[in-house]
This record gives C-alpha cells, structure tokens and sequence, in this order.
C-alpha cells in the first residue's frame, strides 16, 4: 500500500514537468511585455530553463567521471529525487522576490535553480517508478507517467493563464500588479507541493539497492555513428519542439494572426503541446494489445478522444474571454486525421515513421510561412503532431546495438536537451533581424536533418528494426 500512495505522490510531479515547461509559452510574451524584451532576450527564458537540465546532466556526468560514481545510485533514488524536488522548491521561492523587484535577470536564476532540480528528479524517476511496484509491470506505470506528463502540457498554458491574466472571468485590461499577485499564488503552491513530496520521500521505508561500486564511464560509445548522429537529432528535435510554441505568441500578435494579446493565447499554446499528447497516444496503440484489429481500432479512435479532452479543458475559458477557438480547432482535425494516416502506414518502423514525421512537418512548416491567417497558424501548431513521437524514434536508433555502451549513450543523448536553450534563442534573434514568420525558416531545416536521420538509419539497419510502440 505505501508502494502505492507514493507512486501516486511521485508521478504527479510528471505533471508539474510538462506543466512547466509548456507554460514557457505563455510566460515568454508575457516577459516580454512586461519587461519590454526583444524576441532574442525573451527566449531567454527557454534557454536557462533548458539550459539548466543541461548543466544538471553535465554535472551528474562529471560527478560520475571524477569520482568513478554514480551519484543516483550512490544516493538512491528516494534520496535524489527528494533532493531535485528541494532544488527546485528552491527555485520557485526565488521567483517571487524576483518577479517583484522587476528583474529579468533574477527570473532566469529561478527558472535555471528549477530547472536544476527537474534534471535530477527526471534521472532518478524512470527507474524509481519501475522500483515502486512489480517489475513486470514497470513499462506500463512508465506509460501512464507519460501520460500524466502530457496531460501537464496541455493543460499548463491554460492554468498560468488564469493565474497570470487574474482567473476565467478577467479582463484583459487588468494592470500588471494583479497579475504579479495571482503568480504568487501559483509558485506558493508548487513549493507547497514539491516539498510535501520531498517530505514524504525522506522518510518513506523503499528498499533500494545502492550501488557504491566504481564505475568506468568514458567516451568511448562516441565511436558509434548511430550515436553521434542521434546526438545532433536530439539536440535539433528539442530545439525545434520547444521554438515553434516559444515563438508563437510574438508570431500571433501581428496583425497577420489577429493581433491576439499575451492574454488569449493561451489555447493555442495548449492545442499545440495537446498536439504531443494526440500523437503520443496515437503511437501508444502500438503496445496496448496483440490483437491486430484492435490495435486498427485504438489507432483511429484514440486521436480523436485525445483531441476532444484539448478542446474541453481549452473551451470554457476561450469563451469566458471572448474568443472563438472553433475557427481554428475544429478544422485542425484534418491535421489529425492526416497524422493517423501517416502512422497507420509507418508505425511498424520508428525509423521509416522519423523519416515520414520529419518530412510532413518540414512541408507543414514550409506551409504555414506560404499561406495566412488560420491556415497558416494550423500549419505551425501542427509541428506538434508531427513531433509527438520523435524521441522514442530518435533514442531507439540512437542506442541500437550499443551493447555495453547502452547506458553511456543515453546520458549523452538525455544531454543533447541543451538543443532547446540553443535553437529558440537563435530564431529569436532571426525574428529581431528579420521578422517573426520569416524567422521560422529555421524549423523546415531542423527538419530536413531529422528527416536524414531517419533515412539513415532506415539504411543502415539490416533488416533489423525497433517498433515505437514496444
């Protein structure tokens, strides 16, 4: 029964993962309105966010490499994921005074501390899961982790919106002080959260095998071309995920896309995180039963139930504040059923569905820079169908046939999440010089490299392949 409460305890914090990293979206413009930013300092705050779980990752790797190591399994996994929750606990208090005294710099510190904290609760979370409860079933709490990180995503921009804007029924003229107040609320309450948890795993009774032997970490698993070239894929895939919704809101405040305030955003935003969650659930069909009509089935029918819970929880606020969401969800379904297409033909290979993703993303995008208004903005959003299930594609030919190198290559690849504090920042500056829809130049080609790997692969797997789904 413990096992159990604290598995309930520990996956809630996959929301707050997905929560807070989708609501950059919102949060980006509303910095940069309020902090009278360029589009290049405000993604800023995607790179310290990102940045931090890379810094995080290089410091557990360097830890490890010094000290022959492994700082998780040295500490254990209760112990490490409690100490990431303080750090980032730590973090959100640091928000507050920051946002108060008006400094952008302080904003970045905090988002970075809490972004410390995340990449030492995410190292310890996969394999925490599997230890709280039956190993055979260990895959399947992964799963509905995953599934709680996604539901973060979708939901966030619609939570930070109603904490930032001042709730369902506020106007947009509300001034910026009320809306500091209403933040406040927000992080008081994931402090609260993240140390009650910390609590608990400080003083629960999990049996863990720690493991205080020396470890021989070294580069040798760069040797590998699989690798080397899932490292650029991973670095470009979180890049151009994070960019096209960090982007977003500059790109839906001109006059092209309606003007839409920092305010009204946020469906958008969700429906694109949503998006994620849709294909996910998509490929998710894959692995939930043997039957093969069945497996048809949950393939058509589970997008659409995906779909209709991004729409529900986006569309009482949307009317609450006066905007129509139908012009541009209800056609997006065609997006969706292009998406179910595209799998339905590809699912059987995560290399040929990379290949076949990558490339109707990168044709979207070149589609949404071509056309306007809605049509444009459906184009873009739909980068997220298309993302939904690159990195499972991705790691899995990353690591193929690694052998002993197994482990060394995935701290590599969980590295390459430098990718979105690198990539968002970088289109920024291209919208400063340039402007923000021309700035998305950037995405088809992040895309065409994607669509290379995948090919690449496909070549060099020898009659060898790696479902998504298992």
């Amino acid at each position: 029964m413990q096992k159990k409460s604290t598995f309930y305890a520990v996956i809630s914090i996959f929301f707050f993962w997905g929560f807070l990293a989708a609501s950059n979206g919102i949060f980006i413009p509303f910095c940069k309105e309020h902090f009278q930013l360029s589009q290049f300092q405000s993604q800023l705050i995607d790179s310290t966010f990102y940045g931090g779980y890379f810094i995080g990752s290089l410091l557990l790797f360097l830890y490890t490499f010094i000290r022959k190591r492994d700082f998780v399994n040295e500490q254990g996994y209760a112990k490490s994921f409690s100490l990431g929750l303080i750090i980032s606990a730590i973090g959100a208090l640091c928000m507050i005074p920051s946002l108060h005294i008006g400094s952008y710099g302080l904003i970045l510190t905090s988002f970075f501390i809490i972004a410390l904290g995340f990449c030492l609760q995410q190292t310890a979370a996969n394999p925490f899961v599997i230890l709280l409860g039956d190993e055979r079933t260990g895959a399947h709490r992964l799963n509905l982790a995953g599934g709680i990180n996604s539901f973060g995503t979708t939901i966030g921009p619609l939570i930070v919106a109603f904490f930032l804007f001042g709730g369902f029924f506020a106007s947009a003229s509300e001034g910026n002080q009320i809306q500091l107040k209403n933040v406040d609320t927000l992080y008081i309450i994931l402090i609260v959260l993240f140390l009650s948890l910390a609590l608990i795993l400080r003083f629960m009774k999990i049996e863990e095998v720690k493991k205080s032997a020396e470890e021989n970490f070294s580069f040798a698993a760069l040797k590998y071309p699989q690798l080397v070239l899932g490292m650029i894929a991973i670095f470009i895939y979180v890049g151009v995920e994070v960019t096209i919704q960090s982007n977003m809101g500059a790109l839906l405040n001109t006059p092209a896309y309606g003007n839409i305030p920092s305010e009204l955003i946020f469906p958008f935003i969700s429906l694109y995180w949503g998006s994620l969650m849709i294909g996910r659930w998509t490929a998710s069909a894959e692995a939930m039963t043997e039957n093969k009509t069945t497996k048809k089935i949950l393939l058509a029918v589970l997008p659409f139930i995906a779909f209709a819970a991004v729409y529900a929880v986006n569309y009482f606020k949307a009317s609450s504040s006066g905007l129509d969401i139908n012009t541009v969800f209800l056609p997006y379904l065609g997006f969706v059923a292009l998406m179910v297409a595209v799998t339905f033909f590809t699912i059987e290979s995560s290399a040929k569905m990379l290949l076949a993703f990558s490339l109707a993303a990168a044709v979207c995008m070149v589609g949404g820079m071509l056309t306007e208004g809605n049509l444009s903005l459906m184009f873009f959003l739909s980068g997220g169908l298309w993302c939904s299930v690159m990195w499972p594609c991705i790691f899995a030919q990353a690591i193929k046939n690694l052998g002993s190198y197994t482990s060394q290559a995935s701290a590599f690849l969980i590295m390459m999440i430098l990718g979105g504090a690198v990539i968002p920042p970088f289109q920024g500056w291209l919208a400063d010089v340039t402007d923000i829809k021309t700035s998305y130049m950037i995405t088809p080609l992040c895309f065409a490299y994607l669509a290379y790997y995948g090919w690449w692969a496909m070549q060099n797997n020898k009659g060898e392949e790696v479902r998504v789904g298992h």
